[in-house]
């Protein structure tokens, strides 16, 4: 169908819209076209349309070949964890604290606004102990034994790199494969390739938590859909009597009188649609019709009654806790046997420019147990194996000390150069260890892994060639890892 045709048609609608646009006419005209109807430019074929529009289904009609994850769980750990004090062993920052860092590490690379007045850049080691795994040879801190204790089921990657060096463009960028909002997010992109597995829940979904007061908040374009239509975006979870804002019925409408309402309501969109032809109407019917299904759901999913109290001595007592993030982890667990296929959970609280001994033990102690939990109960449901677990965050910390060092306190500054973050389960090599830093933990020396790489590499356990999902906006096909990444094989399984 020709949308803007179809618009023309109807004479009777003389907008100020239809008279910018006749008198505007050539680009102008083609402007107005695509900001009213940013669809209708698409390259799709009638088949391609059709795929599109049944309900649940995916645009690809399938994945391109066979997936070895058939759902995600994303546990992204913002703020940017300090590698130094979790997974990079560094023996070298303790012999050497307090000394300058070399030039010829550093090579006058930048550094964040916050240390434009700092005049010198001197090392600083971790306080805590490491032990080294016997089996995987891979190091853990003291702050992360319940880690340690799955170093077997999980892949390690030390060489983690972004382009972004601030948080929210950072955070973004991990997201979306662009520092700039506005694109879609990857359980956004895998919603639109592969649809839904679960009639009664969304295809994604988000959680969060704080590790502490005062952490950073997080952009809501994170989890958006971008140019995508919008029913796949991601729907928050949140804590309390009411797991998604409006979703109960309001005092005085039974379901019964609810579903008449949606009908009612299915039958005035469709005549809208008639008229404009505009795409983004079956979204919002998509969406109608989700929370209807979703109104018997949810509740019996955020309700733990029937969880034994083995599984709480698995996650910790705070998974009783609505909103902490032992309870989203659990949570992630009854939604991956749901068939939810994109669970996102965001931890906030890993920025410590300051007090960061004190801070990141409070940090791990909120996502070590939980994080670890999570991944034995997939194991022990035979769920791990086609679930693909992550953690991390969107960038490292610096191996100098952001302010002065004592002997009990030192800061970090970010770090996009190098970071860690481990995947597990869903076609990923367990028990190695991936990627090499310098002794300083400045600069990769072997193995490293780009943002897009490891977006690449997660589409493609999930069957989806990352080059071949794309979706044609303003005269451009996007796709999540823009022109660049590629499928990181070493650490497939």
């Amino acid at each position: 169908m020709n949308y803007l045709k179809e618009i023309q048609a109807n004479e009777y609608l003389k907008t100020r819209r239809e008279f910018l646009k006749k008198t505007s006419r050539g680009l102008g005209g083609l402007a107005l076209g695509g900001l009213l109807f940013p669809d209708a430019l698409k390259a799709t074929d009638s088949k391609e349309m059709d795929r599109q529009l049944v309900k649940n289904g995916g645009i690809l009609g399938g994945p391109h070949y066979a997936p070895k994850a058939k759902r995600v769980i994303y546990l992204f750990q913002s703020g940017g964890p300090s590698q130094f004090e979790l997974f990079d062993y560094k023996p070298e920052l303790n012999k050497r604290q307090g000394e300058e860092i070399p030039d010829s590490v550093r090579g006058g690379q930048r550094v964040s606004g916050m240390l434009a007045a700092q005049s010198s850049f001197p090392l600083v080691g971790s306080q805590f102990a490491f032990t080294q795994h016997p089996t995987t040879g891979g190091y853990f801190s003291k702050l992360m034994p319940y880690t340690a204790g799955i170093a077997e089921d999980i892949c390690m990657i030390n060489s983690m790199h972004t382009d972004a060096i601030n948080h929210e463009p950072a955070v973004i960028f991990m997201q979306t494969g662009s520092q700039q909002v506005g694109r879609p997010s990857i359980g956004s992109w895998m919603s639109y390739g592969l649809g839904s597995s679960n009639d009664n829940l969304p295809s994604f979904i988000v959680m969060l938590s704080r590790g502490k007061n005062g952490a950073q908040n997080l952009n809501m374009q994170a989890w958006n859909s971008g140019f995508l239509p919008s029913h796949h975006q991601g729907v928050r979870f949140r804590s309390g009597h009411d797991p998604v804002l409006y979703l109960s019925n309001p005092k005085g409408i039974n379901r019964d009188r609810r579903r008449s309402e949606l009908d009612y309501l299915t039958e005035l969109e469709a005549e809208q649609k008639k008229v404009w032809g505009d795409p983004e109407i079956d979204s919002k019917i998509s969406q109608y019709e989700m929370a209807y299904r979703m109104q018997s759901s949810v509740p019996e999913i955020a309700d733990l009654s029937d969880e034994p109290d083995y599984i709480f001595d698995l996650y910790g007592e705070e998974a009783r806790i609505p909103g902490t993030y032992a309870f989203n982890c659990l949570m992630a667990r009854r939604l991956a046997e749901r068939d939810v296929n994109f669970i996102q959970l965001y931890h906030m609280g890993w920025d410590q420019h300051g007090n960061l001994p004190l801070d990141i033990t409070k940090m791990a102690m909120s996502s070590d147990r939980a994080s670890a939990a999570l991944v034995k109960d997939l194991k022990q449901r035979g769920l791990l194996e086609d679930t693909l677990v992550i953690w991390g965050g969107e960038f490292g910390r610096t191996s100098f000390s952001q302010g002065k060092i004592t002997k009990s306190n030192y800061g970090r500054d970010h770090h996009p150069r190098t970071f860690s973050a481990w995947m597990a389960g869903g076609g990923i090599k367990p028990g190695l260890v991936y990627g090499k830093t310098d002794p300083f933990g400045y600069n990769i020396v072997e193995n490293p892994v780009h943002v897009h790489d490891f977006q690449a590499t997660l589409l493609h356990l999930l069957g989806v060639d990352h080059e071949r999902l794309t979706f044609k906006h303003q005269g451009r096909r996007y796709r999540l890892t823009d022109v660049h990444g590629h499928v990181v094989k070493d650490i497939l399984a």
